[in-house]
C-alpha cells in the first residue's frame, strides 16, 4: 500500500483503484474489520462487516447487477475532509444485466485510521438503483 495514510489520500486512492478494476488495492484499502453500510432495502443494502463481506459481498453483490460487456464508470466530484473523517461526492455509471442504463450521484461518508477505511455510510438513489438494475 503507498505509504501515505492521510484520510483523503487513502480515499482517493481507493476509488482510483476501484475506476482501474485494481483489486489488490482496493482490498488493501480496507481495515481488516471494516464496514460498509447502504441505505433501503436493495440486494447491497445493510451493513457489511469485515473486508471480505465488504469485498465479497457488497462491492461484488454491486457489481454482480453490471453488464460487464459495457462501460463502467466512477468519477470523484468532491471530497471534504476533516480529521479521520471524509466525505465524497461521485458518479457512476454503467448499464445494468436488465439492458438499462444506471447513472447515479452518490454520497458517501468514510473513516479512515493507519491508512486504511474502516467504515463508509453510503447515500444514493436506492429507487433508481432498483429500476435500473433489478429484473
Amino acid at each position: 500500500m503507498n505509504e501515505n495514510t492521510d484520510p483523503t489520500a487513502v480515499v482517493l486512492r481507493y476509488f482510483e483503484a476501484l475506476a482501474a478494476d485494481d483489486q489488490d488495492t482496493v482490498f488493501d484499502s480496507w481495515a481488516e474489520d471494516g464496514s460498509c453500510w447502504y441505505g433501503g432495502d436493495l440486494p447491497i443494502s445493510g451493513t457489511w462487516q469485515g473486508r471480505d463481506q465488504v469485498i465479497n459481498g457488497f462491492l461484488a453483490t454491486a457489481f454482480a447487477h453490471l453488464d460487464p460487456t459495457k462501460e463502467i464508470g466512477v468519477k470523484v466530484t468532491n471530497v471534504f475532509g476533516a480529521g479521520e473523517q471524509v466525505l465524497v461526492e461521485w458518479d457512476s455509471w454503467a448499464t445494468g444485466r436488465t439492458g438499462r442504463p444506471y447513472r447515479e450521484n452518490n454520497i458517501g461518508v468514510f473513516t479512515v485510521r493507519d491508512g486504511r477505511i474502516t467504515s463508509m455510510r453510503e447515500y444514493a438513489d436506492t429507487q433508481h438503483w432498483e429500476r435500473a438494475l433489478i429484473a
